[in-house]
């Protein structure tokens, strides 16, 4: 038995390392809006030792928190390894708007914050507490790479290190022993050991395949159809915008929040699904803001990347990324928003029905073959040729109130990364009877991002006018 430990980063996980750049980023991040309630103190400021207190007693149940990067020599594939020089200091930053801040000066400190690189030496994420929020408020933002969490999985951790109800105790705090870690030597002999392994592994998924599947040969196709399709979209580059074009390292972030119950009368009353709905408010959206700059809609071909979860509910919890993607074409050149739902909707419908998701999965898969070096090359040189014009991901969250020792969270922002070409990237979260809208730009592409948040407004509520007429 080895007398080490460690993890190795699936294909999945290695791309978003690989895939990061000086002027992009790959974390994913929120800025959450609490109320200050218990943890005010005598002087107007947050106990922020007390939340500190908390996070170190809560720490050791991710634990991915206190482990750090190492490679593979020759191979240079990152594992995970115990950090021994942990410290939590680090992680947990305090500071404060000048009081009162308002809600733009911390969409600001957001940005500012967010577009800092995370140290690769150390645990990749930060939490920074922030003070001094007008309305008896604080705000916390997080950072966390992209190769630790994907969106659902950073929502089970909301719930490891938040409560249901307002009474908190925090516990006493564990002690950390952090395991051996790996000589590269030790490294090197397994991963040499793991591709000896690769066929004999390939055989038994494809016996489980058979074991599993009803029809073989109908699995086996609908599987083939998917690759297929995944590829053939990968090589249709997307129609140029002024949205997409070389990124800078500075960022902009906004947001909004919406009346998840509005939204849902809207599915209710047009049809087509929950996700549907956003896809074409943003659409609306979009076609707002590219008139706006005088770009002739009819020529474009612009399409969304939706991150799709694969997490099964025996996974949920687990660290690390279980996400596939869709492609869908965003019809933008539609004046009407109801053909526009109902062409997203079809759309939508046909993914569902060819499981393409499915396609993503499987090659990500089969780069567990790959040479890390070429992985890597391929992951950095792929952002250039980009098939889609932007991301837009919408990530369910708990529906009930949310507390940290005391103080409730009322909002929770998401933060989706840019890659090169791509200036905008939305994401969402429902929480609490909110869907919470997060606007992440490049600063000097879109210094009128607000602008877009408005048309985002403007066409939901083009939507639910329809939807109210309707009904």
């Amino acid at each position: 038995m080895a007398s080490y430990a460690y993890d190795r980063l699936t294909a999945l996980d290695y791309s978003f390392l690989a895939l990061e750049k000086p002027n992009a980023y790959m974390h994913v991040a929120s800025t959450q809006i609490y109320e200050a309630g218990p943890l005010r103190l005598e002087d107007g400021g947050i106990d922020a030792e007390k939340f500190k207190k908390l996070t170190a007693a809560a720490i050791h149940q991710i634990p991915r928190y206190r482990q750090k990067l190492a490679y593979i020599p020759i191979e240079n594939h990152p594992v995970w390894v115990d950090d021994p020089d942990f410290n939590i200091d680090y992680h947990l930053r305090h500071t404060a708007l000048p009081r009162p801040g308002s809600d733009e000066q911390l969409k600001r400190l957001s940005a500012r914050i967010m577009q800092q690189h995370l140290d690769r030496s150390r645990p990749l994420w930060e939490m920074w507490l922030v003070e001094g929020l007008e309305g008896d408020r604080f705000a916390v933002i997080s950072k966390v790479h992209h190769c630790m969490i994907d969106g659902v999985s950073g929502v089970d951790l909301m719930k490891v290190l938040m409560s249901a109800t307002p009474e908190q105790a925090i516990p006493e705090e564990p002690e950390y022993i952090p395991r051996p870690a790996p000589s590269g030597l030790g490294l090197l002999r397994d991963e040499i050991a793991r591709r000896v392994r690769l066929p004999f592994q390939a055989v038994s998924d494809m016996r489980k395949l058979v074991n599993e599947a009803v029809d073989v040969r109908r699995e086996l196709a609908v599987r083939a159809r998917a690759v297929a399709a995944t590829l053939g979209q990968s090589l249709r580059r997307a129609s140029p915008t002024p949205l997409n074009r070389e990124i800078g390292p500075h960022r902009r972030f906004d947001w909004l929040s919406m009346d998840l119950a509005e939204l849902k009368a809207v599915r209710r009353a047009l049809g087509g699904s929950l996700n549907d709905v956003v896809l074409t408010v943003v659409s609306g959206a979009v076609r707002r803001f590219l008139e706006r700059r005088s770009v002739n809609l009819a020529e474009l071909d612009f399409r969304v990347m939706t991150p799709v979860s694969i997490r099964s509910d025996d996974e949920r919890g687990a660290m690390g990324n279980r996400v596939s993607a869709w492609v869908v074409p965003l019809p933008i050149d539609e004046a009407d928003p109801l053909v526009r739902l109902e062409r997203i909707s079809k759309h939508t419908a046909e993914l569902k029905e060819s499981k393409q998701a499915i396609g993503a999965d499987i090659l990500t898969q089969a780069a567990e073959w790959s040479s890390s070096t070429l992985f890597a090359l391929g992951a950095r040189n792929v952002t250039r040729l980009l098939p889609f014009n932007m991301v837009v991901t919408n990530v369910p969250g708990p529906q009930v109130p949310l507390y940290t020792l005391g103080a409730q969270m009322t909002e929770s922002y998401p933060h989706v990364p840019l890659m090169d070409n791509l200036g905008l990237g939305v994401a969402l979260m429902s929480y609490n009877g909110k869907i919470c809208w997060g606007f992440n730009a490049d600063y000097d592409l879109l210094p009128d991002l607000h602008d877009f948040v408005l048309a985002i407004e403007d066409a939901f509520e083009e939507l639910q006018a329809l939807a109210e007429a309707k009904g």
